[in-house]
């Protein structure tokens, strides 16, 4: 039984449980953590009906089959395009939509099927941060009423009251408490997000997954946003799911990274090995899009890869890989065969049959599909050149590895060879004194005769 539900089961005189008290951070790695939520196979599709009786003639895959854990502590941070399921992933974890199939685990409890009664105790410490700070915040309600609008919904009385506490979590995000009776409209759209991370933390939760923190904000803003979020995990031991399509926001702030693409999880990793070392094509596309702003950095940076066409329907996705489709690398068994999400490297999953920086996981399919060399024309060479060099590379190490493993196994090879000739060679010289002896006992038996 967790902190938190222990206090709910304790009531005062009042008959209003007392505040749950915020759990420190977890101290060590992010390995040695425990796993605050694991997501299994979870999808959510939303049907699409026609006609009188309201048939279902299709649905729109949103999310579409991916696995994740989130440790304690720790951020994770996940991108990808528009479109992608990102921002429907984060509200199917935190259950304000249901799932079509999977499993979501907070702290060991499976939520997945939990109904609004049921969920109620377990919104105290899952709380989310919303887009837009303009329409997630009531116009007709002022600042103190929506921050307290956790306290009330939950039945909890906060120590020295509602109004003091309000006011504390205010300051806490770096606003005036004395705007405790403002509207909306009278706040800026930092301040806004800003009151919007204060009615998150009001109830001092385990899990904060925002969605797109600060793409509504001025980049000035946004950096002061990031700032504050990164202070309170530190001072009140939160996770993070911060969902966002800003590279640069999801690198400063995250310790792992999954970048999606059409519903599914294309590539999981440390911020470190993504960033430095991309496996997944669409992955070093994306890092190729992110702005260089010194000058002479940017001779440096390899060529920007443009991708042709837009992202695919999720009504009918591709077959295999959902990304052959605009990809430079894709191949037969891209169109046919989805890969699967591996671990490659030590922290590092990848779906990819081609991936970079790795050997080929199918190096006997080497036609490359008509989509692909569309696709090549409009990747720079550089970048072509440099998966090949990386590709030769690693292909170079594996046959350096190869002949090593190889002698290895020659000279035990020899050995047994060697072991075997010598235990073949005692009957082999035993055999012929017999058939020579034969022919002598033979020959005496004919003269007695």
């Amino acid at each position: 039984m967790s902190e938190t539900n222990k206090t709910d089961a304790v009531e005062d005189a009042a008959g209003k449980a007392a505040i749950p008290q915020q759990a420190s951070a977890p101290e060590g790695g992010s390995a040695e953590r425990e796993v605050l939520l694991r997501v299994t196979g979870l999808t959510k599709h939303f049907p699409i009906k026609k006609g009188l009786l309201q048939r279902q003639v299709g649905a729109v895959k949103a999310v579409d089959g991916i696995d994740f854990e989130v440790r304690k502590g720790e951020t994770l941070g996940v991108v990808g395009e528009s479109g992608c399921g990102k921002s429907t992933m984060g509200r199917v974890i935190t259950r304000l939509q249901d799932p079509t199939s999977g499993t979501i685990e907070f702290e060991g409890r499976d939520i997945t099927r939990l109904s609004t009664g049921k969920m109620r105790p377990m919104r105290r410490d899952v709380q989310m941060i919303f887009q837009d700070p303009y329409g997630s915040l009531n116009p007709r309600h002022t600042i103190g009423s929506i921050v307290s609008a956790p306290f009330r919904l939950q039945g909890v009385e906060p120590e020295g009251g509602v109004k003091k506490e309000v006011q504390r979590l205010l300051e806490l995000v770096g606003l005036n408490p004395e705007h405790y009776n403002r509207y909306p409209h009278e706040f800026s759209g930092g301040q806004r997000q800003r009151i919007g991370i204060a009615r998150a933390l009001a109830l001092k939760p385990k899990l904060v997954v925002a969605d797109e923190p600060v793409s509504a904000l001025d980049v000035s803003i946004q950096a002061q946003v990031v700032n504050l979020m990164d202070d309170l995990q530190e001072e009140l031991g939160l996770t993070y799911v911060i969902i966002a399509h800003d590279l640069s926001v999801v690198r400063h702030v995250s310790d792992r990274i999954a970048v999606m693409y059409l519903g599914k999880i294309v590539e999981l990793a440390d911020r470190n090995s993504l960033y430095e070392a991309p496996m997944h094509p669409y992955t070093k596309a994306l890092m190729s899009a992110v702005p260089v702003p010194d000058p002479k950095r940017r001779g440096t940076k390899s060529e920007r890869i443009l991708l042709r066409g837009d992202v695919p329907s999720p009504i009918a996705p591709p077959s295999g890989c959902r990304f052959h489709t605009r990809c430079w690398k894709a191949t037969e068994i891209c169109k046919t065969t989805e890969p699967q999400l591996l671990e490659l490297k030590p922290g590092q999953r990848v779906a990819c049959h081609h991936p970079e920086n790795f050997a080929d996981q199918a190096p006997q399919d080497t036609v490359l599909l008509t989509a692909a060399k569309e696709a090549s024309e409009l990747v720079g060479e550089a970048v072509l050149e440099e998966s090949a060099e990386t590709s030769a590379a690693v292909a170079a190490e594996v046959a350096a590895a190869e002949p090593a493993e190889a002698a290895e196994e020659a000279s035990v090879e020899a050995e047994v060879s060697e072991a075997e000739l010598e235990t073949a060679e005692e009957p082999e010289s035993e055999e012929p004194e017999a058939t020579a002896e034969a022919p002598e006992t033979d020959s005496q038996e004919s003269t007695d005769k």
